[in-house]
């Protein structure tokens, strides 16, 4: 297991979920009366993105995708989300729902969301799963850190603190976008390449 890919890992994912930037949200929902569960919106959380890291491409196959062309769609998802913290504008909008707890909306889809579902399955073209097995328990405790702390995090950071962690965030989401999509996309263009030079020559 390399210590440093468990590092990058651990950035892209605590970027995607982005639990610092979603203080506000907790927040509000906790005005509005609804009971957050540290411990188990944490472990929810953590099933379900290690279900989806092992499940998830026996389910692209089912519809014939591969992980490359996956990870090509994970990195635009990804850019989007960058340009979404960088600039405050909302390019994903949730469809509307009641707030029944813990589980919903807290541990999906605001911790371990479309985003956070589809990075794991592009990291998978990447990475071993046991890194990635490491980093999602990484985050997953820093969750349960800022769930239970959330009132002492939001008044210490306020709003500025805040707003600047996810512009930095969102920049280095853009840039991990890029190299994700760089080091992917070829691999996805190269077989109808191959298939191109080989009907040319028949």
């Amino acid at each position: 297991m390399n210590v440093q890919n468990v590092l990058s890992i651990t950035l892209i994912l605590f970027s995607v979920i982005d639990i610092i930037g979603n203080i506000p949200v907790i927040i509000d929902l906790k005005k509005k009366g609804v009971v957050v569960d540290s411990v188990q919106a944490a472990l929810v959380s953590m099933l379900l993105m290690v279900a989806f890291l092992y499940a998830g491409e026996g389910i692209l196959k089912l519809f014939g995708l591969d992980v490359q062309s996956f990870a090509v769609a994970g990195a635009i998802i990804l850019f989007f989300l960058g340009l979404e913290m960088i600039l405050g504008v909302r390019f994903f909008r949730e469809s509307a729902g009641t707030s029944t707890g813990t589980i919903v909306p807290i541990a999906f889809p605001l911790i371990a969301g479309a985003g956070t579902m589809t990075t794991l399955i592009s990291l998978k073209s990447k990475y071993k799963d046991l890194e990635i097995l490491t980093a999602i328990l990484l985050n997953i405790i820093v969750v349960f850190a800022v769930l239970h702390f959330s009132d002492y995090i939001k008044e210490k950071l306020g709003d500025a603190g805040t707003a600047v962690l996810r512009k930095v965030f969102g920049i280095i989401l853009l840039a991990i976008a890029i190299k994700l999509f760089k080091e992917n996309f070829h691999l996805v263009i190269t077989p109808d390449k191959k298939l191109g030079m080989l009907g040319r020559l028949s």
